[in-house]
Order: structure tokens, then sequence, then C-alpha cells
């Protein structure tokens, strides 16, 4: 039914900033995900329509932000936000937990993820959307990262949005792209598309 399917597609938007509802709805993205490869090509035209980066940091969900590295590190950009939570997808082992968050009452995880096509990011998805989640749940306010604020920390970020906000990929890079222009790596893409399955069946 047209209407239900429209629903659908725009109920995503009621969850969305004030500020992203002032726009007009947008179309309904239609995009077969049954055969990856050129559903890959299909997300990644999607993902290019999104909005230019001109911040460090940037709200895509509720109290959810997406950021490069500076935004992290920054006490400025950290108080001007005024972050509860840090999730880092670009974490390493040899710089350690930053302490400068346990001064500032900033709850920290890091997940050591590489942006390579290779690496397997879904090992991540569950954990990373528990901890947003919980976060949120809580009212407090996520800076999810990596080093660009693209890739890694983008692909968390629309699982967080499909495991726990129940969006379809499509709804979830609609959502994100409309506040901050992202690219996850074709490999990403495609683990992404096999968590679209899973949730919502091959042909939702």
């Amino acid at each position: 039914m047209p209407e239900e399917t429209l629903r659908k597609a725009m109920s995503y938007r009621a969850k969305l900033p004030a500020s992203c509802n002032d726009k007009p709805p947008a179309r309904k993205v239609e995009i077969d995900l049954s055969s990856p490869a050129l559903a890959v090509f299909e997300l990644e035209r999607l993902l290019f329509t999104g909005k230019a980066i001109n911040s460090h940091a940037d709200e895509v969900w509720p109290r959810l932000y997406i950021g490069d590295q500076l935004s992290a590190e920054s006490c400025v950009e950290l108080s001007k936000h005024q972050f509860t939570h840090i999730l880092n997808a670009a974490h390493s082992k040899h710089r350690g937990q930053p302490d400068m968050y346990n001064s500032m009452k900033i709850t920290y995880m890091g997940i050591e993820a590489h942006d390579s096509c290779e690496f397997d990011m879904s090992v991540n998805f569950q954990a990373a959307a528990d901890f947003i989640h919980r976060a949120l749940s809580r009212g407090g306010k996520v800076l999810v990262h990596c080093h660009v604020g693209v890739s890694r920390s983008a692909t968390l970020v629309l699982a967080y949005l499909m495991l726990k906000q129940h969006l379809t990929l499509v709804e979830a890079i609609c959502a994100v792209k409309e506040n901050r222009g992202v690219i996850p790596n074709r490999g990403f893409l495609r683990q992404l598309i096999r968590l679209d399955g899973q949730l919502f069946g091959p042909h939702h």
C-alpha cells in the first residue's frame, strides 16, 4: 500500500533533530539490496549526495554526533558540545585510553578498527550499538569518531540506527547524510547490507 510505504519511509524524520524537519520531506529512495555489488554502487551514489563537511563534529541523530580526531581531542570542542560519552572507532592500544576523559567525566569506549575493505567491522556492531543506546537512554550526548569521521565512525552509527532505531540501511543513510557527508568503505557497506538482510529480510 503506497500510504504504508510512505509512512515507513518517513517515520525516522519524527526522531531527527528539529533543524532537519525544517526541510521538505526527502523523496523516498528505492535501492534493491539483493545484489550486493549493484547495491554498493547505488549506496555510494546516495552517499555522495550528502552534506559537505564543514565542522569537526556534526549531530546526525538527537544527541548523537559523528566527528573526527580533533573533535575528540580538543577540550574546547568537548566542552562546547558537552559530550558525556565517546566511542573511538580508531582506538590504538599503543596510545591507550585518553586520560583527559576521566577528569571531564566522559565515558570512553575504544574499538581498534582499520579503515580497510578487508576489516570485519561487523563484529563490533552490537557492542557499539549497545554503548550508544545506553548513553542516549540516560540522557547522554555521544561522539562517535575516527580519524576523519566519514568511514569507521559512520559505519558504527549506521549500524546503531539499524539495530536500535529499526531503520533500514537506506533510511539510516538518508538520516545521516543530511547532517554530515559520510562514505563508509565498500567492505563496510557490504557488511551493512548483510545486517540489513538479517534485520529486515532480503526483500523488505
